[in-house]
């Protein structure tokens, strides 16, 4: 039968699962990063999911589908209940599912250094310019002339302690968050790039997924510039390292 059910744009989904959670008939799941519908008769074509999604990934389709089976999603759902009941038993951690950015994790760091031997140094903020957020800052703004530019996701200077020496001294420095701020960053980064004399871009994320939003709006931001500039993307790890490639 032809009827209204969504459809998901993975180019666009940046994993962060919002939709995942906000689908009462566990219709979608997140697979490798990216939202997925698993069943179509799974899909009521009511569309809680829609308002969810910050990138404007789920729209609405008419297509030949399997008609909403609402016996089969009370079966999944209650299969899936079980299965959760069963991690908690299995785990003394909480059973976590969705976006792996929402998961708990608590980290032991242990004192390196003596506290008779530490030397109590006050480290100089490294910030170039204000404001950093990358929806706040002006397209033109003067300090991008010869600027070495790093596009860093919110949550990486909490996670890495060296981030101001090692990542942000002597560039201009855009904060954001995919997730959080729910616009599409590569139109103006692209403006940013194309309309100034940037000399290298650096992209630091996280390692979960809905991270990877920034990324790829920094990449697509560098290849619409038409611009040949130097640029890397260094990830770090949720417990705050530098993850190898």
């Amino acid at each position: 039968m032809v009827r209204k059910i969504i459809e998901i744009n993975e180019e666009k989904c940046n994993g962060c699962g919002a939709c995942a959670s906000a689908c009462h008939e566990g219709a979608i799941e997140m697979i490798d990063g990216k939202a997925k519908l698993t069943r179509d008769d799974y899909c009521d074509g009511f569309g809680d999911c829609l308002p969810n999604c910050p990138t404007g990934a789920i729209t609405f389709v008419e297509r030949e589908a399997a008609a909403y089976d609402e016996t089969a999603v009370k079966e999944n759902m209650k299969r899936k209940a079980q299965e959760s009941k069963e991690k908690e038993e299995k785990s003394e951690k909480t059973a976590f599912s969705g976006c792996p950015g929402h998961a708990l994790h608590q980290f032991n760091r242990e004192e390196s250094i003596k506290k008779e031997e530490t030397v109590k140094e006050v480290q100089q903020s490294q910030l170039g310019q204000w404001p950093c957020q990358i929806k706040l800052v002006p397209v033109n703004a003067p300090y991008f002339d010869g600027a070495k530019l790093l596009i860093a996701a919110d949550c990486t200077a909490y996670a890495y302690a060296n981030f101001h020496q090692e990542f942000m001294k002597g560039k201009i420095t855009l904060i954001g968050c995919p997730k959080l701020d729910s616009v599409e960053y590569s139109e103006k980064l692209t403006r940013i790039i194309a309309e100034n004399n940037i000399k290298s871009v650096t992209v630091l994320r996280m390692e979960v997924p809905c991270c990877g939003g920034l990324e790829r709006a920094a990449v697509a931001a560098l290849k619409n510039s038409e611009k040949f500039i130097p640029w890397q993307v260094v990830t770090i790890t949720i417990d705050g390292k530098i993850k190898e490639d």
